[in-house]
């Protein structure tokens, strides 16, 4: 979460040289991104979505004054937020955002403490935790899948982390990509 705002999705690359880009977006209906109203970059811009069309893996967007192939390029990598009160409250008990797990504790079943949450990623093959240990030291990345992560509780501000029987500690950080992605949520 950015200041209270939630990431909807991220600009891609121009598509073709009128302006449009290649919108990847974060919802659970990724057409559903231009039903939010105006996004916002990082750096606080407003930014409007005038067309919305699907493609291969992505989708093509037409964004207000923003008119050619170098305009377009401009925006590439650029994240897309709205305010968190803008989005609907998750209806089910095992439903959230992503956003909403920074700063929860990370516990193991008994209650012992890890670490902090200090974020989610996915760098293309699955979801990941990433974890600050209670102790100092760099963070740890976990797979964010429901053996690793078997309960999130986010009233009560913790996440349940499964560590293998052989671990005591937190693990060293992960190697490579995990390749397990954890189911529902959002």
């Amino acid at each position: 979460m950015a200041g209270g705002r939630v990431c909807l999705g991220q600009i891609g690359a121009p598509h073709g040289v009128r302006g449009e880009v290649r919108l990847h977006s974060f919802t659970a209906e990724p057409a559903a991104i231009a039903s939010y109203g105006p996004l916002e970059t990082e750096d606080g811009r407003v930014i409007n979505i005038e067309t919305l069309r699907s493609a291969t893996n992505s989708l093509v967007a037409r964004l207000a004054g923003v008119a050619d192939r170098n305009a377009a390029e401009q925006l590439v990598n650029t994240k897309l937020y709205v305010p968190r009160e803008r989005l609907p409250e998750p209806q089910a008990p095992d439903e959230y955002y992503h956003a909403d797990l920074i700063g929860l504790r990370a516990v193991d079943r008994a209650g012992k403490e890890f670490g902090t949450v200090v974020g989610l990623h996915n760098f293309g093959a699955g979801d990941i935790i990433e974890v600050r240990p209670t102790h100092g030291g760099e963070t740890q990345l976990l797979p964010f899948d429901a053996a690793t992560v078997p309960e999130v509780d986010v009233a009560n501000g913790r996440v349940v982390i499964e560590l293998p029987a052989s671990e005591t500690e937190m693990p060293p950080p992960l190697r490579g990509r995990p390749t397990a992605k954890r189911s529902g949520g959002g």
